[in-house]
C-alpha cells in the first residue's frame, strides 16, 4: 500500500473557508423563514424566495466551475465574496419584499459561485493515496459549519436580527482575508472546456432518455421532499410546537448550559431556537460512517429506497409532534437524517457507476439537474404549509410529504421494474 501523501497547506485553508461559508449560509437560510414571518410576510412569499434562492444556488455552479478553470479559483472566490458581503448587509437595511427577495437572490448567486470552488480545490490537492480521507474531511467541514451556523444565529436573533446579519457579514469578511493572505492557487490540470462544449456534452448525456427520465424522477420524488424538509421545518417548529416544552426536554438530557446555548429567553421564559434543531448536520457528523458501513455492501437502489422509507417515517413522526407530543420532533429529525444518510450517498454512487467509464464525469455533472428540479419546486411546500395552517391543520404538511415520498418509492420501483436497473460499469 502506497504511503499517504500529506495534504498541502491550501487544502486546510480551503476547508477552513468551507466551514465559515457554510456557517454563514445555513445560519441565514435556516433562520430566514422565521425572519420573514416576523416581518408579516406570507408562507407563499417565503416559498417563492426559497425556490428561486435554491435554484440559483444549484444552477450557477454549472457556469462558475468553467469560469474557475479559466480565471482561477482564487479570483472566483473573491467575486463570490463581493456578491455575498453587500447582500448580507443590505438585509439590515431593507424590510420590503422586493428588497429582501433581491438580497436573498444575490446571496444564492454568491453561494452558487462559491459552491464548486472548495470541492474542486480538495480534488486538485488530493491523489489516489489520500482522496478518500480528503473528501471525508471536506464533508465533515460542510456539516460542521451547517450545524453551528443555525445554532449561533438562532441565539443571536434572540437579541437582535441585526446581530445575525452582522455576524454573517463578518464571517464572509474573514473568508475574504483568509483567501487574500493564505489561499494559493493549487496546481491542477485544466479541463479547458468552454460553456458551449459543456452544454453540448450535457445534451449528449441527457439524450439518453432513460437516464433523463431517472433524473426527473429523482428530482420530483427525492430532492423535492428533501429540500421541502429544510424549507419548512424551522418555521414548523417555531410556530406550531411548544418550544418551552422542547427547551425543558433538552435541559433534562443535556443540562442547563447546552439547553440555554441553543435557546433564547422571552419574557423570562426559555424557548428552544427552532433553527438549532431543524437540520441534520450534527446527526450526520456522528452517524454517517456507521450508516455507510452498514449499507456499503448492499445494492444501491434497494438501499436508496430503504432510506426514502425511513425518511418518510420521519415525516409521519414530525406530523405527530404537533398533535401528540412536541418532543417527537427530535425522533422525526433523526429518522429523516438516517434516511438522508442512506439515500443521498448511495444514489450519487449509483449514478457514478452506471455511467460509461469514459463519460463518468459527464454523467455526474448532469446529476445537478435532479437537485435543481427538486430545489426549484420545493417552495411549493412552504406555500402549502400556509394553506394547511389557515385550515387549522399545519401538521398535514408532514403527512403530505410522507405521501409524496412513498409515491416516489413506488414510482422508482416501477421504473426499475419495467425498464430494468441500469447496467453498472466494471473497472
Amino acid at each position: 500500500m502506497a504511503k499517504r501523501t500529506p495534504f498541502p497547506k491550501v487544502f486546510w485553508v480551503a476547508n477552513t473557508i468551507e466551514v465559515l461559508e457554510r456557517f454563514a449560509y445555513y445560519g441565514i437560510y435556516m433562520s430566514f423563514g422565521i425572519y420573514l414571518g416576523q416581518l408579516g410576510f406570507s408562507k407563499g412569499d417565503l416559498g417563492a424566495i426559497q425556490s428561486i434562492f435554491l435554484a440559483l444556488s444549484y444552477l450557477i455552479p454549472l457556469f462558475s466551475g468553467t469560469f474557475a478553470d479559466r480565471y482561477g479559483f482564487r479570483k472566483m472566490l473573491i467575486i463570490s465574496y463581493m456578491a455575498y458581503l453587500p447582500a448580507i448587509l443590505l438585509l439590515i437595511l431593507t424590510q420590503t419584499f422586493n428588497g429582501i427577495a433581491l438580497t436573498m437572490l444575490t446571496i444564492g448567486f454568491a453561494a452558487g459561485i462559491f459552491k464548486p470552488l472548495i470541492s474542486s480545490t480538495v480534488r486538485a490537492t488530493t491523489d489516489s493515496t489520500n482522496k478518500t480521507l480528503g473528501f471525508g474531511i471536506f464533508y465533515q467541514m460542510v456539516n460542521l459549519g451547517a450545524s453551528f451556523g443555525p445554532i449561533v444565529m438562532g441565539k443571536l436573533r434572540g437579541w437582535s436580527w441585526d446581530y445575525v446579519f452582522y455576524t454573517a457579514a463578518a464571517t464572509v469578511g474573514l473568508m475574504f482575508i483568509i483567501t487574500l493572505l493564505f489561499y494559493k492557487e493549487p496546481d491542477r490540470e485544466l479541463e479547458g472546456v468552454t460553456l458551449r462544449q459543456k452544454f453540448k456534452e450535457m445534451g449528449e448525456a441527457l439524450s439518453d432518455i432513460k437516464f433523463l427520465s431517472f433524473l426527473i424522477l429523482l428530482g420530483v420524488f427525492f430532492w423535492l421532499p428533501f429540500w421541502a424538509f429544510f424549507n419548512v421545518l424551522a418555521v414548523y417548529i417555531n410556530e406550531y410546537l411548544n418550544t418551552v416544552s422542547l427547551y425543558e426536554s433538552v435541559r433534562m438530557v443535556t443540562g442547563t448550559g447546552i439547553a440555554q446555548f441553543i435557546s433564547s429567553q422571552e419574557d423570562g421564559v426559555w424557548r428552544i431556537n427552532a433553527e438549532a434543531i431543524s437540520h441534520t448536520g450534527y446527526i450526520i457528523i456522528v452517524f454517517q460512517l456507521l450508516i455507510s458501513r452498514i449499507f456499503e455492501k448492499r445494492a444501491a437502489i434497494p438501499s436508496f429506497m430503504i432510506g426514502m422509507l425511513i425518511a418518510a417515517s420521519g415525516f409521519v413522526v414530525l406530523g405527530l409532534s404537533v398533535t401528540s407530543a412536541s418532543g417527537l420532533v427530535f425522533l422525526g429529525v433523526f429518522l429523516f437524517a438516517v434516511g438522508e444518510m442512506i439515500s443521498s450517498p448511495r444514489i450519487q454512487e449509483y449514478i457514478m457507476w452506471i455511467a460509461p467509464k469514459e463519460k463518468a464525469g459527464l454523467y455526474m455533472g448532469t446529476n445537478f439537474l435532479a437537485t435543481f428540479i427538486g430545489a426549484t419546486l420545493s417552495g411549493v411546500y412552504t406555500w402549502l404549509m400556509g394553506i394547511y395552517e389557515s385550515a387549522g391543520h399545519p401538521e398535514y404538511i408532514m403527512y403530505t410529504l410522507t405521501a409524496h415520498t412513498l409515491l416516489g418509492i413506488f414510482a422508482i420501483y416501477i421504473f426499475v421494474k419495467k425498464l430494468g436497473e441500469f447496467q453498472e460499469r466494471t473497472e
